[in-house]
């Protein structure tokens, strides 16, 4: 390898190293686990499976907060005007009471940077 590549390669893999762990790529896989953890007792991961506490998460990404038909929300998350995408989902997962004061989601928040990511990632697989 030439001096020139072996720069090239060492600059990469240093400039990689600086980013963040919330940065790289999350796992979807991963994100189900923790989805059957810590979200699947209140919320059903499809839209037509059996109505829990919460509403269904099916969709989640690119929908309006507040807005699953038939859902009987609290009048902070009716309120919200938040439209759910992955940037918005990671604060709110993090610290709901924080985003969205007033929710009734009973969950504090994960706050388990890789675990959230890896969540949101599996979240926005859901359709």
């Amino acid at each position: 390898m030439s001096k020139t590549s072996m720069a090239a390669v060492l600059g990469a893999v240093g400039l990689l190293a600086l980013l963040p762990a919330g940065a790289q790529a999350a796992d979807a896989a991963a994100g189900e686990n923790v989805f059957k953890r810590v979200c699947a007792t209140c919320h059903n991961p499809t839209a037509e499976g059996p109505r829990k506490l919460g509403p269904t998460l099916a969709g989640i990404v690119g929908r309006k907060s507040g807005s699953v038909e038939g859902f009987r929300y609290s009048k902070a998350n009716s309120e919200a005007n938040i439209v759910w995408t992955t940037e918005k989902l990671d604060p709110y997962l993090k610290n709901p009471r924080e985003v969205v004061p007033g929710t009734t989601m009973a969950y504090a928040g994960l706050r388990n940077d890789d675990e959230r990511a890896n969540l949101i990632a599996y979240l926005a697989t859901l359709k």
